[in-house]
């Protein structure tokens, strides 16, 4: 499983991009607001990815942060969204928009996705009804792997896979340096959480 990318842009156009990592270009899938965030070509990014496996081949999707992440694997969970149509919901609304719209069971707005007719939108709306809390990680401001925290692309991994939620993992990462080992920062992180 490819958790995250780090390399060089080495394309960038509508349908996505291509990180070239030690010497291999890796395509990505991106939501608009994924790409945009992406720096210019020749500089290095990191990317939060998910690989998804079907019988038409392997695909790199990539997001911007873990909250786009998150609500990429919901979607893909209700019955008929596929990969192609949750980056789709993720290029119309933002992740705290789509969430939210979720939430509120607003069927309308869930119709304005590529793909999801008002069936579909009632089945997602229906699915993933209790998926997200009033207030949380996907309401708050939504934290992009860019500035310091790309350099704890890593570490934000490992520990959203211990079950720590994106705040919880901001907070553990409160104050920590770069120029330390990505041991000393995790061991760091565990111990204020841990508080």
């Amino acid at each position: 499983m490819i958790a995250f990318l780090r390399g060089i842009v080495a394309v960038k156009d509508a349908r996505g991009a291509c990180l070239d990592v030690g010497g291999v270009g890796y395509a990505l899938a991106l939501s608009h607001d994924a790409l945009a965030a992406l720096p210019p070509l020749g500089e290095e990014a990191v990317v939060l990815c998910r690989m998804i496996v079907s019988d038409s081949g392997i695909a790199l999707y990539g997001f911007s942060n873990e909250q786009e992440r998150s609500l990429f694997d919901a979607l893909i969970t209700v019955s008929g969204v596929g990969p192609k149509t949750a980056l789709a919901a993720l290029s119309v609304f933002s992740a705290s928009q789509l969430a939210s719209a979720i939430t509120a069971q607003d069927i309308q707005a869930l119709s304005k996705i590529p793909g999801v007719g008002k069936k579909s939108a009632s089945r997602i709306a229906l699915e993933l009804k209790d998926a997200f809390p009033d207030e949380g990680p996907l309401f708050s401001d939504e934290r992009s792997l860019t500035g310091s925290s790309a350099a704890f692309a890593g570490i934000i991994e490992a520990l959203g896979q211990m079950g720590f939620t994106p705040d919880e993992i901001a907070h553990g990462l409160e104050g920590a340096s770069e120029a330390d080992p990505e041991s000393v920062v995790l061991q760091g992180a565990l111990k204020r959480l841990s508080r």
